[in-house]
């Protein structure tokens, strides 16, 4: 899998229109929310490309959900957040719905130089599958409330933490690099 056609996102939260007011998003209403949206989205990724969201991606009618998704390019990957019922009636407009997903990425620079784990989930987590090998963890739901943790492989893809846009694998590689994180078993604790 080419790294450079992997995104992630979260919390797009599309035809919700109190979520402009309770995440303070610059939107005057639902309709200039969407659209903008997509805009951002397809800026960035191109049809083939891969998209893992992390939930909440509608609050609408399935039908209208269904006209969303066809807007938006890539090949989505929905991990289940808890406002999904309209994604769920149209689950043939995603590749799966899954609750958790575990991402293998072949990327040469990870710490054991085989594929990297990435802990996919709606929620945050202290710790996950692997988190003392390095393992990294993304997730959505908190809306940007949840302050970033420098030792911590963890991080929050949701839209209102990125000006409303998706974030690549390469964008996340970079922020994991900058973290402070230490192995909790390492020679330092010995």
């Amino acid at each position: 899998m080419n790294t450079n056609k992997i995104w992630f996102t979260s919390d797009n939260h599309f035809g919700h229109k109190n979520i402009i007011e309770f995440s303070k998003r610059p939107f005057a209403n639902g309709d200039e929310m969407n659209a903008e949206m997509i805009k951002r989205w397809n800026e960035k990724i191109r049809k083939d490309d891969i998209v893992y969201h992390l939930g909440d991606f509608a609050l609408m009618s399935a039908n209208r959900t269904r006209q969303i998704r066809e807007q938006l390019n890539g090949k989505i990957y929905l991990i289940k957040g808890n406002h999904e019922s309209a994604a769920l009636e149209c689950a043939d407009c995603f590749e799966w719905i899954k609750d958790y997903f575990e991402l293998k990425v072949n990327d040469n620079d990870s710490e054991n130089k085989g594929p990297r784990l990435i802990v996919l989930s709606h929620y945050a987590m202290k710790v996950w599958n692997a988190s003392h090998h390095g393992t990294w963890h993304l997730y959505g739901h908190s809306h940007g409330s949840l302050p970033d943790d420098e030792t911590s492989l963890s991080f929050d893809v949701g839209v209102d933490c990125h000006n409303f846009y998706p974030l690549s694998y390469r964008d996340i590689k970079n922020i994991m690099i900058k973290k402070k994180w230490m192995p909790p078993f390492g020679p330092r604790n010995k």
